[in-house]
């Protein structure tokens, strides 16, 4: 059997276009919805956010306020670390020359005697750049020299001088720059030598490998 719409057109059509308004409008309240659900929780992410924010800027707060309070603390931290720096540059390549005697009396020949010894340090300028020992590793930069005048029985006596010298860690480059005798034949020699020190012959302090 066969159905037949007895609805004038016009009805039919404004019927249609309600049903199509219903369905619009039902969408519309759908996508309302939804952006009042997003702008919901947004609200409460900035709201989390400036909570988060104030906080930290809170414990920021705390932090500058302890960081100052040790400042001070900071202040003699970096003034000790500048007078050790001074003292370093101070005692740059110091000798200890109660040791060189000790070591000039160890090693100088029973015939023969000294008048006369003198040491020097190549001088540094405090508050510059230390001064570099002249070129080379530590067992050869030289820091200073020492000269020595003295009576000697035979020149055989003053080269055992010389090379016993040059025994001595840091003390190098052994010379003579004259030997006289004193009379004739007499063999008693009045003489004057030097020699170079090294880094070696620095104290440790001087080396500044320890206090």
């Amino acid at each position: 059997m066969s159905q037949v719409n007895l609805l004038p057109p016009e009805l039919r059509e404004r019927q249609a276009i309600r049903r199509t308004t219903s369905l619009v409008v039902a969408a519309g309240l759908v996508v309302l919805a939804l952006i009042g659900v997003f702008y919901f929780f947004q609200v409460q992410r900035l709201s989390q956010t400036q909570s988060d924010l104030e906080a930290q800027q809170s414990r920021n707060a705390r932090l500058v306020s302890q960081i100052a309070s040790l400042q001070e603390f900071a202040d003699l931290q970096a003034e000790l670390a500048s007078k050790e720096a001074l003292l370093g540059e101070i005692f740059v390549n110091e000798v200890s020359w109660s040791s060189a005697l000790l070591d000039v009396s160890r090693v100088i020949p029973d015939a023969s005697y000294l008048t006369n010894l003198t040491g020097q340090i190549t001088p540094t300028v405090v508050g510059e750049v230390a001064t570099e020992p002249t070129g080379g590793t530590p067992e050869t930069a030289l820091i200073g020299n020492m000269t020595f005048a003295g009576v000697a029985n035979q020149t055989e006596t003053i080269a055992t001088w010389i090379t016993r010298l040059e025994d001595v860690q840091g003390w190098v480059n052994a010379w003579v720059s004259s030997a006289q005798e004193d009379a004739p034949f007499s063999r008693i020699y009045t003489f004057s030598n030097g020699l170079d020190l090294t880094q070696e012959a620095a104290t440790a302090r001087g080396r500044g490998v320890a206090p």
